[in-house]
């Protein structure tokens, strides 16, 4: 398997690093560049064309990372852009999927440890996906409850269990396995929720991508 072309960008010299040679170490990425500030990152990926960035939401300069992720999605709409965060910020997560969701992910810092969790958000906005964390998926969840009832209102506790997983970007493989379901039933689930929220079935309608959008704003 071809390894993952990725600048990662951190104004932390020791995280930068220690996130380079966890990635290398498990020989499915190579780092073909670092950055310590926005402006560095965005003429890294001019000049090297990754598939993924890795950026920290806090950067010098004046632009931080999701300004520069946002840059980046805009300049090169096939890389994707992984972002990493201490905090469970709702907006956060809206700054940086007002402009559309597709190849852009969110991760708590805390998660970096994880590889496969951090190779899985990378894999995903590289197919054009989203990755959030789960504990983002929450915050965003939870203020959504706050606003006003809406079609959400009509899916069952497992719809919402399967809505919560697509929010997260995992397929509907990624979901069975997580909420131990077979991948029919997955579908199923699916289209129901699609029905519930006026999701119709047509060729070029994002609907997951709505449907996603439509929980963490909290509304139909």
């Amino acid at each position: 398997m071809t390894p993952l072309r990725v600048v990662l960008a951190d104004d932390h010299y020791l995280l930068r690093e220690g996130l380079r040679a966890l990635l290398v170490d498990g020989g499915e990425v190579e780092v073909c560049a670092t950055a310590s500030s926005a402006p560095e990152l965005l003429a890294a990926v001019d000049r090297e064309e990754p598939d993924a960035v890795i950026v920290d939401i806090r950067m010098p300069e004046g632009t931080e990372g999701i300004g520069a992720a946002l840059a980046i999605r805009e300049r090169h709409p096939g890389v994707g852009v992984v972002v990493l965060s201490q905090h469970a910020d709702g907006g956060y997560a809206d700054a940086l999927l007002a402009r559309g969701t597709d190849g852009l992910g969110y991760l708590l810092k805390e998660r970096v440890g994880d590889v496969a969790e951090l190779m899985r958000a990378l894999r995903e906005v590289c197919a054009g996906r989203t990755a959030l964390d789960t504990r983002i998926v929450d915050a965003l969840v939870a203020r959504g409850r706050t606003r006003s009832p809406g079609a959400l209102d009509h899916l069952s506790d497992r719809e919402r269990d399967v809505l919560r997983e697509m929010a997260r970007g995992l397929t509907n493989a990624g979901i069975g396995k997580t909420l131990a379901l077979s991948e029919s039933a997955v579908e199923k689930h699916v289209g129901s929720i699609f029905a519930k929220l006026g999701h119709p079935e047509e060729p070029h309608s994002h609907r997951r991508v709505a449907a996603v959008l439509a929980y963490l704003n909290g509304r139909p």
